[in-house]
């Protein structure tokens, strides 16, 4: 109980009607009054929560965050430590957003090696249409239309490479791939296979494809593919040589039947995979994942500022800005503004939210890092391309040139 009993009375009050959002209001107006800032911060995000707009919630949420008045010592050191403690997880993000934007992205669980359920789907991959489409036609159509599929031959094997320049959400496309098919899912990167077991990879690579013939359907995701499929010629490795022959094998389900498994791979560098590889029934097409386009870079920076206190950011207009940004880069960008705003409350001894500014800032400050990768690309698309396997690369390329 504190001094207060009317506070009190309407603690009780609301924790009996927690979806009355004037009553929240007052409580927290009668916190901030009584000096109980961060009470009145959780409270004032409730109703934030439901209403982003909400302009008294707004104002006490700024009331709350302020630092207590100190008269007695005004030259007072700030506790940073205790209001860290305080603040660290209840603030919630609050955004400019436009009257048709839709809700933000949520989070998801991190990659595992274990055989799992994904739970998203290709809804919540913002924006990237053209992917999608490509993904539906390669084996999400295939899969849901049996009849159609045994009509036309269409085999539940053979596998996709995706490609394209680090962070764009190669591994985020292969899981929601899963969830849209309600298969299983597991998730391995070719290195860990190398480093975790010298001397039986090719057992373990023969127990790994087992595995998901045995959870069929099942999307088995083969990360940074390069290390493993690097063309046969340039390995001096014999052992090596052995391990490329065995997921050779595999692929093609010598030993055992491969309907039902769904290979997708990932590699930054297509051009170093062994051609092999490249045959038909194993990974025979081909898929461009290119740098978030705008509508998904608007979902991956609501996503990384969806726990940080920021108020009134325009997404619509960071979006803009940041054409060509990976999602790394974006989380960068995040991040870098986080700093900005910090270190402005350190220097003033006043904590504020991440604003506007800050983001724009943080955009000046972070380039985009595919740019190396499109300059390797580029020679690639123009030089190496005979069989025609880099089109869209080369048309995304000339597009890119005219922006």
């Amino acid at each position: 109980m504190s001094d207060s009993p009317l506070i009190d009375s309407l603690l009780s009050a609301v924790e009996a009607r927690p979806d009355d959002l004037p009553l929240r209001l007052h409580l927290a107006e009668l916190l901030v009054g009584a000096g109980r800032g961060p009470e009145a911060i959780g409270h004032a995000a409730q109703v934030l929560a439901r209403d982003p707009a909400n302009a008294t919630a707004q104002r006490l949420m700024t009331s709350a965050l302020a630092p207590a008045p100190t008269a007695e010592k005004p030259d007072e050191k700030v506790d940073w430590a205790a209001m860290e403690q305080d603040l660290g997880d209840i603030v919630p993000p609050r955004f400019a957003k436009a009257a048709d934007e839709p809700d933000p992205v949520q989070g998801h669980a991190d990659r595992t090696f274990d055989v799992e359920t994904s739970t998203i789907t290709l809804a919540d991959v913002g924006g990237m249409q053209e992917v999608k489409k490509r993904l539906e036609v390669s084996f999400l159509g295939p899969l849901k239309n049996p009849k159609l599929r045994s009509l036309f031959g269409k085999s539940l094997r053979g596998g996709l490479l995706l490609y394209g320049p680090p962070g764009c959400g190669k591994t985020f496309l292969a899981r929601a791939v899963a969830g849209e098919m309600g298969a299983a899912f597991i998730s391995l990167s070719i290195t860990d296979v190398l480093n975790m077991w010298v001397g039986s990879s090719e057992r373990n690579l023969h127990d790994l494809f087992d595995s998901a013939r045995g959870h069929a359907p099942c999307v088995l995701f083969l990360d940074e593919i390069d290390a493993l499929g690097h063309k046969r010629s340039q390995l001096n490795s014999s052992s090596m040589r052995t391990v490329v022959n065995q997921l050779l094998t595999e692929l093609d389900g010598v030993d055992g039947n491969n309907d039902g498994v769904f290979v997708l791979a990932a590699t930054n560098a297509p051009w170093d995979i062994d051609s092999a590889l490249r045959r038909p029934g194993r990974l025979d097409r081909t898929l461009l994942v290119l740098p978030p386009d705008r509508e998904a870079r608007a979902a991956i920076l609501e996503y990384h500022l969806r726990d940080r206190p920021v108020a009134g950011i325009d997404l619509g207009k960071i979006a803009e800005l940041t054409e060509h940004y990976s999602g790394a880069d974006l989380a960068h960008v995040c991040e870098t503004a986080a700093e900005f705003a910090m270190r402005d409350s350190i220097a003033t001894g006043e904590i504020r939210m991440i604003a506007q500014a800050d983001m724009v800032a943080a955009v000046r400050e972070v380039r985009p890092s595919t740019d190396a990768w499109f300059a390797t690309a580029r020679n690639v698309a123009m030089f190496a391309n005979e069989s025609g396997e880099y089109d869209d690369l080369a048309a995304y390329l000339k597009k890119r040139k005219r922006s």
